[in-house]
């Protein structure tokens, strides 16, 4: 005999029970489940028949059920629900309280980081597919938004694999403690020193989702850009700079001597590298 079964009482001759179908039946709640919350000694039957070990709950002990679906609803965990059942002054449920407000606001705003980045990578793929789809790779001068990033310098020797799936850059993010959305991009300060194959400097970039803190932050944009897709290899973006500065001498625009490179899509997301998109940003006045 178990302890749970010792100490239930002894049914009245002429009281109102319900067998444990019965139970599960009103409060939708599985026979399965009922037998756990008794293991757990969240909610006990008030009878347990010693002769075939069948189960009897009154009506009291049921209209604990609707609290304890509120208590899950509230996202608490078992062991906590039968504290707090338990619990005969309101110190203790005001702390329970308190505490699952703190633990329901972080796991709000992580819910919050995985969906905006979710959503942010969904929209990547879109726009590279709009731009295959067009073959969109005409030159343009647009205005670049500001977009304040967390950032990390390295040297760029023109491996584009190491250098978006940036194994530096994804250790760095976990020791501040931040999360990133959107497009990796890199900042060429000299890119003619990139385009000559020389190596050369690069800042990965990313758009952060919590505040910096005391980390370093850089803001790109906030200027008339030269913009063009790139699409294919990495190898092969030199064209597109080629491409880009003709424009912008027939059209009378000055050049910055640094690039925004921002890869829509890249080894991310697909194995194929034919289909890889690159923005290309060169910031360029008259």
């Amino acid at each position: 005999m178990s302890g749970a079964e010792k100490d239930v009482k002894k049914m009245p001759e002429n009281g109102s029970y319900y067998t444990i179908g019965e139970a599960s039946q009103i409060t939708h709640i599985s026979k399965k489940t009922l037998r756990f919350y008794e293991k757990i000694g969240l909610i006990q039957p008030d009878y347990v028949d010693q002769a075939n070990g069948y189960r009897y709950y009154s009506r009291q002990t049921l209209l604990m059920i609707p609290i304890i679906k509120y208590y899950k609803q509230m996202g608490f965990k078992l062991e906590e629900m039968r504290d707090n059942l338990a619990s005969d002054s309101y110190a203790g449920h005001e702390e329970s309280f308190l505490n699952k407000i703190g633990e329901l606001r972080a796991m709000e705003q992580d819910i919050h980081v995985a969906r905006r980045s979710v959503s942010d990578w969904y929209q990547l793929i879109v726009e590279a597919n709009n731009v295959l789809i067009n073959n969109a790779v005409e030159v343009s001068v647009k205005y670049q938004p500001s977009l304040t990033t967390c950032y990390l310098e390295q040297p760029f020797d023109n491996d584009y694999r190491a250098a978006i799936i940036n194994i530096d850059w994804t250790n760095y993010l976990e020791d501040i403690g931040n999360a990133i959305t959107g497009p990796v991009m890199l900042y060429f300060p000299n890119v003619r020193e990139k385009l000559e194959g020389r190596p050369t400097t690069a800042c990965i970039l990313q758009e952060i989702l919590r505040s910096p803190g005391e980390h370093p932050t850089i803001t790109v944009g906030g200027a008339m850009m030269i913009s063009c897709y790139h699409i294919g290899c990495h190898d092969t973006i030199a064209k597109t700079y080629e491409k880009m500065y003709r424009w912008a001498d027939r059209h009378g625009y000055q050049c910055a001597d640094s690039s925004l490179e921002r890869y829509v899509t890249d080894y991310w997301t697909l194995n194929n590298e034919e289909r890889f998109v690159t923005e290309v940003l060169i910031q360029a006045e008259r």
